[in-house]
């Protein structure tokens, strides 16, 4: 028993053992750029709600199609009826309790109707087509404002390790300036003023966290990602700076994104769905010519037939006599015959009837409803067509806009490097010069902001660049990724 006890709590515990390096292996998954995309475009619920619009157009192009075809329509009854009564297939009048049956089937095909049928087919087809355009507008979208999210938290990464690496400084000043007061070879004050900054700057450290932290959680709001501290992401070694090497304009980045863009292509087929309502509402004031044809038969408990299987029965009557003395009785036999209901399988066959037809509409006037609905479909085209010249500018304009700050984001980080190498250098001299006492404290903490500032502003122009190439290069149609290198 004892044996059989030890088996099982081994067992145990070499399960929740599993579990907890599974958890723990899940806690500890680097993120990368391509899997919160991919993460992002299988979770969202904008996605998602796109697909079941898709899918609705599906259904509508397969529903347009069938109903070119023609239809086909079947109908029975079963009826009894009390009192009296005219019987449809016998035309005579029934006192009793009858029960009837009646049979039909019908097929209905448009011959010509204006050619609606055809044109709402085609209509829904690029509406099909424009909604998964959409679909991809919302995924670029999204995909975009992901790369940029994870793009703030390299950004605040790096800011942090700056941060850090002044506060390191620091306390390593803090440290040297205390051992030399408590020699008497320097002030109290100098400790006093760079104990101030060690404290400034281990708020920035805090400011710093705190902006990271808030990036993750962005990020991991974006994607529709349960919150967990947890989330790390990939931190890649990012190609350097530099210009392009190619001289591309914001023209030529706009006449390649106007051919590709799906926000563009769903515009233009909104304007050819409008071009097809428009022929569609014409096929209102068009004749309409259809083909009809019906089968019907059916059963009356009234319809009546001699019953063979009973002989008829001779009958004598006397109608008259003659026209003479004795006056004899004119005698006249009459077979009475005995009738049964005529069978359920004969009356369905012999109550048997077929029709074909052809309908021709014409409309003459319908409260003008016609000439309404051509106006109002072409009011309808040029909304789409100023709709497709609003996107095309929308998208020139973003395009101009981005290609501005990409241009501008460059000189400033070669302004900004530029400056902190200055910085850089006037920080050590400054060091040294206060090493040796010959700067104050108070000069010496302000070129040791100005260089993290000048840090700072490094930062926010390099990742400002990166992802503002990054927007020009996917509107080249490259995918969303950062350049490693």
């Amino acid at each position: 028993m004892q044996v059989y006890r030890f088996k099982f709590w081994l067992t145990a515990c070499l399960f929740f053992a599993f579990l907890g390096i599974a958890n723990s292996g899940h806690s500890q998954k680097i993120w990368t750029l391509e899997d919160c995309i991919s993460y992002a475009l299988e979770n969202n619920l904008d996605i998602n709600k796109q697909l079941f619009t898709v899918e609705s157009n599906k259904d509508a192009v397969l529903q347009s199609g069938l109903g070119m075809l023609p239809n086909l329509n079947a109908n029975g009854t079963n009826v009894w009826n009390f009192g009296q009564t005219i019987d449809q297939y016998t035309n005579t009048f029934a006192t009793n309790t009858v029960r009837s049956n009646n049979f039909y089937i019908a097929s209905n095909v448009t011959l010509y109707s204006g050619l609606q049928k055809v044109n709402t087919f085609k209509e829904k087809k690029i509406n099909l087509m424009a909604s998964k355009y959409d679909l991809d507008v919302i995924k670029n979208s999204i995909s975009l404002s992901v790369a940029g999210f994870y793009l703030d938290i390299l950004f605040s990464l790096e800011l942090l390790d700056v941060a850090k690496e002044q506060i390191r400084i620091t306390t390593a000043q803090v440290d040297r300036i205390q051992k030399l007061v408590d020699a008497g070879s320097s002030a109290k004050g100098d400790l006093l003023n760079i104990q101030a900054q060690k404290a400034t700057e281990q708020l920035n450290v805090v400011d710093a966290e705190n902006r990271l932290y808030i990036a993750y959680l962005s990020l991991q709001q974006l994607i529709d990602l349960p919150v967990t501290r947890d989330f790390k992401v990939e931190k890649p070694l990012l190609k350097p700076v530099q210009p392009p090497k190619e001289k591309i304009t914001a023209d030529v980045i706009f006449e390649h994104a106007v051919k590709t863009r799906p926000e563009i292509k769903s515009a233009e087929l909104r304007v050819e769905s409008a071009q097809k309502g428009l022929a569609i509402a014409r096929g209102y004031v068009q004749p309409t010519l259809s083909l009809s044809g019906s089968w019907g038969t059916g059963y009356s408990g009234v319809a009546q037939q001699i019953d063979p299987n009973v002989p008829p029965l001779m009958r004598f009557d006397s109608v008259g006599f003659v026209d003479n003395a004795a006056r004899e009785a004119v005698i006249v036999g009459q077979l009475n015959y005995t009738y049964r209901t005529k069978s359920f399988t004969d009356q369905l066959r012999d109550n048997s009837n077929q029709s074909v037809g052809f309908y021709l509409n014409i409309p003459i006037f319908n409260g003008w409803t016609g000439r309404t609905a051509i106006n109002q479909a072409k009011i309808h085209k040029s909304q789409a067509e100023l709709d497709l010249g609003i996107k095309t500018r929308d998208l020139r304009k973003l395009i101009e806009q981005a290609y501005a700050d990409a241009v501008s984001a460059l000189q400033k980080f070669s302004a900004s490097n530029e400056k902190v190498n200055a910085q850089t250098e006037a920080f050590k001299y400054a060091q040294q010069k206060f090493d040796v006492g010959v700067m104050t404290s108070f000069d010496y903490n302000k070129t040791k902001k100005d260089l993290t500032e000048a840090e700072s502003q490094l930062l926010q122009a390099k990742y400002d660049f990166i992802f503002k190439t990054t927007i020009l290069d996917f509107y080249m149609g490259n995918p969303i990724r950062i350049e490693r290198e």
